[in-house]
């Protein structure tokens, strides 16, 4: 029996350094850039990995197991995906905490919502999922199409937030700013960043590619992918909250509106309390080799901010992108 179990053992470890090995191949196989933060960047099934996260990545489509009761929160970088979190966390597990033991206290939204290629299958390539409370909660920037067909086809919720390119644009660059000092890299001007978006190199990019996958997907099949504008949820985080918890089959009841639940939930995961917490001033997410500094994750979280860093071309350039790959579908942003 010892035996068999070693044999077993010895197997699985021998399959492992082959899907490695493999894996690398495949990697150096591929068309590479010097990338933002991180030395390179691979194009991978039509979208920039950076590098040292593809192999997270491979594994999560080739071994993930999605569930019917699964949500997966998708974003480009810098687009509204911490506020996100927080909302959803919140709305999922409001019958196990209340506003005053909620874990957004004393846990980093991006540690209560992990991320596939960032955190869970940063580590090991395949991680045991099946403990986690149900519904999971899970979290990724990969492109629609380069998502695991398990979660296609499953049953499971997906929910997609985007913000106005102008402004996710100023943000990320002010994010990748920040990560570059905290490990030591070299910075980069905003002209250099804008370049490198409207060629669509960033990270996940490019960024209307990654933005009209999850658009069409909810047009096509909307009790499967709820897609939210950053600007509505500013606007009105009071319906887009309601339309949350009822898209994922949890509405909130006439007794917890009455009780004033929604604003509850609203003030504890706004940009103001959370910025405050202790654990967004000081804590640090690791993420294999690179850490990311907490605060990092809480700027301004203003619409329109871009107008104080853009140049008219620059604006024009970005809007010309922006009308020409997603006007024709219908999705529109304001620009002036």
């Amino acid at each position: 029996m010892a035996h068999q179990q070693f044999s077993s053992q010895s197997a699985i470890v021998g399959s492992e350094e082959h899907d490695r090995e493999a894996i690398d191949e495949l990697i150096a196989s591929l068309p590479q850039r010097k990338g933002v933060v991180r030395p390179f960047q691979s194009l991978y099934q039509d979208f920039w990995c950076p590098t040292y996260l593809l192999p997270n990545v491979i594994a999560f489509q080739r071994h993930f197991q999605a569930k019917h009761k699964d949500i997966v929160l998708a974003s480009q970088p810098k687009s509204g995906t911490t506020w996100l979190k927080a909302l959803v966390f919140s709305v999922v597990n409001r019958s196990r905490f209340g506003i005053s033991n909620t874990p957004l206290l004393t846990s980093n939204p991006h540690d209560l919502v992990p991320g596939f290629e960032h955190q869970l299958y940063g580590s090991n390539p395949r991680p045991n999922l099946d403990s986690l409370a149900e519904p999971r909660l899970f979290a990724t920037h990969i492109p629609y199409p380069s998502l695991p067909e398990c979660v296609k086809q499953s049953d499971c919720r997906i929910i997609y937030i985007c913000r106005n390119p102008l402004d996710a644009m100023v943000s990320s660059w002010h994010f990748y700013l920040e990560t570059a000092q905290s490990n030591d890299q070299p910075e980069w001007s905003l002209e250099e960043h804008f370049e490198i978006y409207c060629q669509g190199k960033i990270s996940f990019g490019p960024f209307w590619d990654q933005i009209m996958g999850y658009w069409k997907e909810s047009l096509e099949r909307p009790h499967k992918v709820l897609f939210l504008k950053y600007e509505d949820l500013k606007e009105d985080i009071v319906g887009q909250l309601k339309k949350v918890a009822e898209f994922v089959g949890l509405p909130f009841t006439e007794e917890e509106e009455e009780g004033g639940m929604i604003e509850e939930i609203v003030k504890m995961c706004s940009l103001k309390t959370l910025k405050d917490l202790e654990v967004n001033k000081a804590g640090k997410i690791p993420v294999m080799n690179m850490k990311f500094v907490n605060r990092s994750f809480f700027r301004k979280g203003e619409v329109g901010d871009w107008v104080k860093h853009l140049t008219p071309s620059m604006v024009d350039r970005l809007n010309s992108i922006m009308q020409e790959k997603m006007s024709p579908f219908g999705l529109e942003f304001k620009t002036r």
